[in-house]
């Protein structure tokens, strides 16, 4: 059994109460991703970083330093786990039950519900693919590389050296899920049970190779053969992701365990719910994160809005806003889209607070910025019927703007 402190907060949560050694205080200040003050004797007070809006399991530090962190979300982990259905590649949690309701922590919940999928997902057996080999044999096989032949092995006839297609498992797709799977095994909190079923997946995808850590992610494609894989690619990349989190400094650390940063789940789930419910009403295309404008000329500062709905041109704009607390800079930053873009609406959902609509004098005209609230602790059906709703809304704006 572990010696290491196990401190549980709660994102947007109050300060409480933990024991700790000045070492393992001096850890978890290190981190930034906590909060941190004296207290009485051996007693510091704690909270989550809101600003951070991070949440998972991690272990930080070594030796009598070392203590197991974790941060629960603010909202249900069943609603966590339909968001990251559009976070992960956009796969639709809404298809199928989501059991996150019947695990209280993140971290096991998401190791269910990979194992889950990535076992549908091998039940016929991994997925075969052709991998390009080079190599030296004494007979020809596949295309006989000449400049190779040539360049080592100058006036001999054998052996050969060649270049083929290779039928085999260690494929990208496979080497996501092996990857994922040893991620979850060297992850602080999972119960046996789901490490029951990460060995099992690991022993169908023998002679899979797993990527490196910290080396850039195999590359993959959709495609019709690989449509059983999806949902559980998806799942994997978040997996394989969650090792690491962004200091204020901008630098990348690693981490032995998982998080995941909610306001970028968030934005990826705005994005990409509302994109579809636009398209589906108005037709056009949705662009997340678009970077086609910049705010001036030379294009040195470029825009990015979450979204932005094309039809002849730009017709919507949105933003996401997971904070609970709204800054007048939202307003401003709204408002440069909407002068960019040449828009009379503007709109900005946040996860809680008051609708409203703020008008602000530009030139002749007036430029309406809605604020919308989407409730991330509706249940999975009705946030999709909320999405819908709000696209109606969006659209209804921009009749009246046309008129």
């Amino acid at each position: 059994m572990s010696s290491e402190p196990r401190v549980r907060l709660k994102e947007s949560g109050g300060w409480t109460p933990w024991t700790l050694t000045r070492e393992q205080a001096g850890t978890l200040s290190e981190s930034e991703l906590v909060e941190i003050g004296t207290g009485p004797g051996d007693t510091w007070k704690l909270r989550a970083r809101g600003a951070k809006g991070v949440v998972g399991a991690v272990r930080l530090g070594r030796g009598p330093a070392a203590v197991q962190l974790s941060i629960a979300p603010k909202i249900p982990i069943d609603r966590i786990l339909y968001l990251l259905g559009y976070a992960a590649d956009h796969i639709r949690w809404s298809e199928e039950p989501v059991d996150g309701a019947a695990r209280p922590d993140l971290l096991p919940a998401v190791g269910y519900a990979f194992a889950r999928s990535a076992g549908r997902a091998l039940r016929p057996g991994a997925l075969l693919g052709y991998r390009e080999t080079e190599d030296t044999l004494p007979v020809l096989r596949g295309r006989l590389r000449s400049s190779a032949q040539l360049r080592r092995r100058p006036g001999l006839a054998l052996p050969l050296e060649v270049v083929y297609d290779d039928h085999t498992t260690d494929i990208p797709e496979n080497q996501l899920l092996l990857g994922a799977v040893r991620r979850l095994l060297r992850t602080p909190g999972l119960d046996p049970g789901c490490r029951t079923a990460l060995h099992g997946l690991a022993g169908r995808l023998d002679g899979v190779v797993a990527p490196v850590p910290g080396a850039p992610l195999p590359r993959w494609a959709p495609t019709r053969l690989n449509r059983r894989y999806q949902q559980a690619l998806g799942l994997a990349a978040l997996i394989l992701n969650g090792d690491s989190y962004e200091l204020d400094n901008g630098r990348l650390v690693r981490v032995d365990g998982m998080l995941m940063t909610m306001w970028r789940v968030y934005e990826t789930f705005l994005g990409q719910a509302l994109g579809e419910a636009l398209r589906q009403r108005a037709g056009g295309r949705a662009e997340t994160r678009d970077t086609s404008y910049s705010l001036d000329v030379d294009r040195r500062h470029p825009l990015k809005p979450d979204l932005v709905h094309y039809l002849s041109g730009p017709a919507v704009v949105a933003d996401a806003k997971y904070k609970p607390e709204r800054e007048r800079g939202d307003l401003y930053q709204m408002l440069a889209y909407c002068i960019r873009f040449g828009l009379k609406d503007g709109h900005l959902v946040y996860v809680s607070g008051v609708e409203d609509i703020v008008h602000v004098p530009v030139g002749e005209g007036i430029v309406r910025l809605h604020r919308h609230v989407l409730d991330l602790t509706l249940p999975h059906q009705d946030l999709q019927a909320r999405i819908g709703v709000l696209a109606d809304t969006i659209l209804s704006a921009r009749s009246r703007a046309l008129l």
